[in-house]
């Protein structure tokens, strides 16, 4: 059996307490999921960003080595990026 998304366990296990997310072009941002869950090997989140309000999703790509980041826009969902990493926000944690 494959192993899980190191990035999306990190998540799972954060939830529902507030996660640091940094992503691949080094932008940062405090998120809040309100759902996490692993179908199998597949990840899949959904939650907010707690600066701007905006509605994301997260999920696995196909081969598991990636956690992809959706936002809700007026035209449907677009790409924010990979995420790189995921922490426990502390106090005091600001976006770039």
């Amino acid at each position: 059996m494959a192993e899980l998304n190191r990035v999306a366990k990190r998540m799972y296990n954060v939830t529902p307490d507030p996660l640091r997310l940094v992503f691949d072009d080094d932008t940062a941002g405090v998120f809040e999921l309100s759902s996490a869950e692993f179908f199998q090997q597949e990840f899949q989140a959904e939650g907010r960003r707690v600066d701007d309000d905006g509605q994301y999703r997260f999920t696995t790509n196909e081969d598991n080595t990636a956690v992809l980041a959706g936002r809700l826009t007026d035209d449907g969902w677009t790409l924010v990026g990979r995420v790189a990493e995921a922490e426990r926000a502390t106090v005091g944690d600001d976006t770039d």
